[in-house]
This record gives C-alpha cells, sequence and structure tokens, in this order.
C-alpha cells in the first residue's frame, strides 16, 4: 500500500512539473512571435514611409495589418521621417506579451 501512495505522489509531482514546463514554454514561444510580428510590422511601416514599397494605406495601416496576420495587434506606431517605432501585442493564456521595434535607414543616411 505504501509504495501505491508512493508512486501516486511521484506521477502527481512529476504531471504538475509538465504542466509548469508546459505553460512556461507556450509563454516563451508567444514573446517569440510577438517580437518578430513587432519586426515585421516595423519593417512594413518604415518600407511604406520611404516609397521602398507601393502602399495604398497609411503606413500604420499597414503594420497593423502585418502584426495581425502574424497573430498579434498593433498597439503603437510612430512614424518620425522614414523610421518606425511600432509597439504589438499577443496573448497567451490571459497574459499580453508586448514587443517594440524600431526600423529605417541607418543612421546618419
Amino acid at each position: 500500500m505504501a509504495g501505491s501512495a508512493l508512486a501516486a505522489g511521484v506521477l502527481v509531482v512529476v504531471g504538475a512539473l509538465s504542466m509548469g514546463l508546459a505553460a512556461v514554454g507556450g509563454a516563451a514561444v508567444t514573446a517569440q512571435r510577438a517580437a518578430g510580428a513587432a519586426d515585421a510590422a516595423a519593417l512594413a511601416a518604415a518600407d511604406a514611409a520611404s516609397g521602398a514599397i507601393a502602399a495604398s494605406d497609411d503606413p500604420c495601416a499597414l503594420a497593423a495589418r502585418v502584426a495581425a496576420a502574424s497573430g498579434a495587434s498593433l498597439t503603437g506606431c510612430v512614424l518620425e521621417g522614414f523610421v518606425a517605432t511600432v509597439e504589438v501585442e499577443a496573448a497567451y493564456a490571459g497574459l499580453a506579451a508586448v514587443s517594440r521595434a524600431r526600423a529605417g535607414p541607418p543612421e546618419g543616411k
């Protein structure tokens, strides 16, 4: 009987650790997805602002579409000349992963 209780206890601990690791892994994936979405959105906005790509939308509207295609939502967009700074948010289990990115021509150009 004692062996069965010990085995059940070990299984409960292993199950709890597995669930915790799955939650941490999911949060890490969401953070990386938000970072990728922010990078892509900033590049799209900067390219649209500089005229490198033809876009019928405002550069920030284009950034919002790119972020949405990446599974995130655009929460901030600032254009300073050809430099775009964006902020995106992606959700996981009720929590928000926020990421910021900046794109534009090299400094001094």
